[in-house]
C-alpha cells in the first residue's frame, strides 16, 4: 500500500487557480508512481469561485486585490484541508509556493507586487500545526 500524500490540485493539472487556470508540474506523474495522491485546494474548499480576485495575506488576513477581506474562506479551506490529511491518514504535503493558502516558508506579502516575504499560508501553517510534513513543487524531487 503506497503512502499517502496531500497535493496541491493545481499542480496536478486542475484548474482551481485563482484566474481559472493550474500550476501543473511533471514531477507529479513520478510521484503518482511512489505515493497515492490526495489532491486539495483550499481555496475551492473554503468556497471561493474560480475564477476569483486574487488574494494575499497580510499578517493574520487575507485581502484580495479588490480589498475584500477573504479571511474566512481561507480559514475554511484550511479546515478542510486538515480535514482532508486526517482522513486520509497524511503525514507529507507537496503544496504550491508563496501561495496565500499553500505557501509554506515564502508568501507574497499582500502588496500584489510579486514580493516574497517569510511567512505561511492559512492552510499550510494549520497543516503544519498537525505535524503534516511540507515540501514546495521546487523541492518536489526530494520526495523521489
Amino acid at each position: 500500500m503506497k503512502e499517502k500524500l496531500l497535493i496541491s490540485a493545481c499542480l496536478l493539472g486542475r484548474n482551481c487557480k485563482y484566474n481559472g487556470g493550474n500550476n501543473y508540474h511533471p514531477l507529479t506523474e513520478k510521484l503518482r508512481e511512489r505515493y497515492d495522491l490526495v489532491p486539495v485546494c483550499p481555496e475551492c474548499f473554503g468556497g471561493l469561485p474560480i475564477p476569483h480576485d486574487p488574494s494575499e495575506r497580510v499578517g493574520d488576513r487575507v485581502l484580495s486585490r479588490s480589498g475584500a477581506d477573504v479571511t474566512a474562506a481561507f480559514q475554511k479551506g484550511a479546515e478542510k484541508t486538515v480535514e482532508a490529511a486526517r482522513k486520509a491518514g497524511a503525514r507529507k504535503a507537496v503544496l504550491k509556493e508563496r501561495s496565500p493558502s499553500c505557501g509554506f516558508g515564502a508568501i507574497y506579502d499582500g502588496t500584489f507586487t510579486g514580493t516574497v516575504v517569510p511567512g505561511d499560508g492559512v492552510a499550510a501553517q494549520a497543516l503544519a500545526a498537525e505535524g503534516v510534513a511540507i515540501w514546495g513543487e521546487s523541492r518536489m524531487e526530494e520526495l523521489l
